[in-house]
């Protein structure tokens, strides 16, 4: 691992927030534009959320793949190659007249996100000095929650105002400003010796089979749900666009004040914020399916939902931070790897139980394997991990 010997160079922080902020958003678009894309289409509800999957798919591959092939090159330009990548996949998911196209879109989509969020972390840990690490990160994650806060209720607003074609053109257009930004801001960045070193290495340390696990389980059950809220909440909650937006509002809200918390709750109480997180949503998803058809009941669970999932992503890379800061490039890339193996099963198992077995299928799926991860984290977790915080 390697760290800035100079001031912090905020500005190339918050330029990989913002790009990482604007790749989220671009994955994420299709969740809330998933009905009038099938429209459009011709093609199902089930089918158009594959498009998550093959992003998600392809993100898996390229960030162990594009790790393995980087090792000498300056990442200054690769990073910036990344943001370009976003701008094409917007565009040819924006022009595509069939669902071929449309998943050619977003595996180029997916060879950015995989590549870019393997090594987000690393090399924020080159642009600022140790003291100023997890201020930095915070920054870079702080991304993430903005991007859950506007992808979802700005992506069903505009779509709705201008159609689902217009928005991935917009988001093409915020790919060039992450291109533009990072080019003036970015120094250059070459790999250290420790970051050459072989990817599977990492397993050997205490726990990071027992979290891969935990983490591959968590994410699989967010994206069998999450991918088809749409139609759940329009479905069994009898929302309209308009009550969807202020959802798709509150949901990222609650997210980015989850985010925002974590740290003050991580600090201290990280193992059992690993356990509670996923019990919380394990509760959630048998509130829904009993007392989703109420209105006021499914929005209040969805935005605790926001809330909870904010705490997630943070928890474990404070986990991996903490047992693996020496190997951060390789654990990146591998952590990357589970979670879009996660995201693309989890997406792929909810549209076929959605098209097969009907509209409450996938958040029941997404209950069981919430249960399953926090009986993992309560009773293997505390045995196998190497830290010591409660």
């Amino acid at each position: 691992m390697s760290h800035s010997s100079h001031r912090p160079n905020w500005p190339a922080v918050f330029a990989i927030a913002f790009c990482v902020a604007c790749l989220i958003t671009a994955e994420f678009l299709p969740v809330s534009l998933l009905t009038p894309m099938a429209a459009d289409l011709h093609i199902s509800e089930g089918t158009a959320g594959q498009t998550v999957t093959v992003t998600a798919l392809v993100a898996m591959f390229a960030s162990v793949i594009i790790t393995s092939l980087i090792k000498n090159s300056d990442r200054r330009y690769v990073v910036i190659a990344f943001a370009v990548l976003l701008s094409i996949s917007s565009l040819i998911v924006a022009l595509s007249t069939n669902f071929y196209l449309l998943l050619g879109g977003r595996v180029v989509l997916g060879v950015a996100l995989g590549g870019f969020w393997a090594l987000a972390a690393s090399v924020t840990m080159k642009l600022v000095p140790p003291h100023a690490l997890a201020k930095a990160l915070s920054v870079v994650f702080g991304g993430v929650s903005i991007a859950m806060v506007i992808a979802a209720p700005i992506g069903s607003f505009l779509g709705n105002l201008i159609g689902w074609r217009n928005v991935f053109i917009g988001a093409a257009m915020l790919g060039g400003v992450c291109s533009l930004w990072l080019v003036k801001v970015l120094p250059a960045m070459h790999a250290t010796s420790v970051e050459k070193e072989p990817m599977l290495r990492i397993f050997k340390q205490t726990g990071v089979k027992v979290a891969m696990l935990a983490i591959f389980l968590t994410f699989c059950g967010q994206f069998s749900f999450f991918t088809y809220i749409r139609p759940l909440l329009a479905t069994v909650s009898k929302l309209d666009v308009n009550q969807l937006t202020l959802i798709f509002l509150g949901f990222g809200i609650a997210n980015f004040i989850g985010t925002s918390c974590s740290a003050i709750v991580l600090k201290k109480h990280l193992i059992h914020t690993l356990f509670l997180a996923p019990t919380t949503l394990f509760v959630c998803t048998g509130l829904f399916i009993f007392f989703g058809h109420i209105p006021w009941v499914a929005s209040l669970i969805i935005i605790v939902w926001g809330f909870t999932f904010g705490l997630i992503p943070v928890a474990w890379s404070t986990w991996i931070a903490r047992n693996l800061a020496h190997q951060a490039e390789n654990a990146g890339a591998v952590q990357v790897a589970v979670i879009q193996f996660a995201n693309t099963l989890g997406a792929a198992l909810g549209g076929v139980l959605l098209d097969s077995q009907g509209i409450l299928a996938p958040i029941t799926l997404c209950g069981g394997l919430m249960l399953i991860t926090a009986g993992l984290i309560g009773f293997v977790m505390p045995r196998h991990t190497g830290t010591h915080q409660s």
